[in-house]
């Protein structure tokens, strides 16, 4: 192997601690959030510095990499997609920090079971989770065959999303001492509906290293894939 793939393969690794690091994060989220588990939510919010820490380094490193070997082609391609996953990775990260804290500040957790039913959260976060471990596998073996599948779960993000506004409606109508922590649970929903919009992200740039395609700016009910 020669030293360039040495270091282009180092690269994709510290990417995929990151990754692994991340996905935990939001898998303990989800858990803190759905369980009012404030122990949990208090370790998510820690581990946030080590999620910004592989993110500068990540970005340091590749533009080391770029500086001293000039990739060309598909290289360059990886290179310059590893750097925009890492910021995404790390964006993802913030939003599960800030669902932890919204665990931690106990105004609002844990919600009415039967209100986190009808909004539909935990598959929201299943989803989220999915999209997020998908992409994973599709950049370790290279395969974009998954992408379109993928990406059409965040049409299903956004279905509940949108739902998700009507059942808050009525629940704060028929509950007005609830319509501050309902405006918080809104905000709340919405961090996950932009984690799937990151999720669909990862996935363009993995189009974009392994196809050479680019995906964004493509109108809605276009085909991207």
């Amino acid at each position: 192997m020669k030293h360039t793939e040495k270091e282009l393969q180092a690269l994709k690794e510290e990417v995929n601690q990151m990754w692994k690091l991340v996905l935990s994060q939001l898998e303990k989220a989800k858990q803190s959030f759905l369980s009012g588990d404030v122990e949990m939510a208090r370790e998510v919010a820690s581990r946030e510095k080590r999620v910004d820490a592989f993110e500068l380094k990540i970005d340091s490193d590749c533009e080391n990499y770029i500086v001293l070997y000039s990739p060309v082609a598909v290289d360059l391609r990886l290179v310059l997609s590893l750097i925009k996953i890492s910021i995404t990775l790390e964006r993802i990260g913030d939003f599960a920090e800030s669902i932890a804290r919204h665990v931690i500040s106990g105004e609002c957790s844990p919600l009415d079971p039967q209100l986190v039913e009808d909004l539909q959260m935990e598959k929201m976060f299943d989803i989220l989770i999915g999209m997020l471990s998908d992409s994973f596998v599709a950049l370790e073996s290279e395969n974009t065959k998954i992408s379109g599948k993928i990406l059409s779960k965040d049409d299903e993000i956004d279905a509940l999303y949108h739902n998700s506004l009507d059942v808050l409606t009525n629940y704060m109508q028929q509950n007005p001492a609830f319509i501050r922590c309902g405006l918080k649970t809104f905000l709340l929903i919405r961090k996950l509906e932009r984690i799937g919009d990151h999720c669909s992200n990862i996935v363009e740039e993995i189009v974009f290293y392994v196809d050479a395609k680019v995906l964004k700016h493509f109108e809605s009910g276009e085909s991207r894939i």
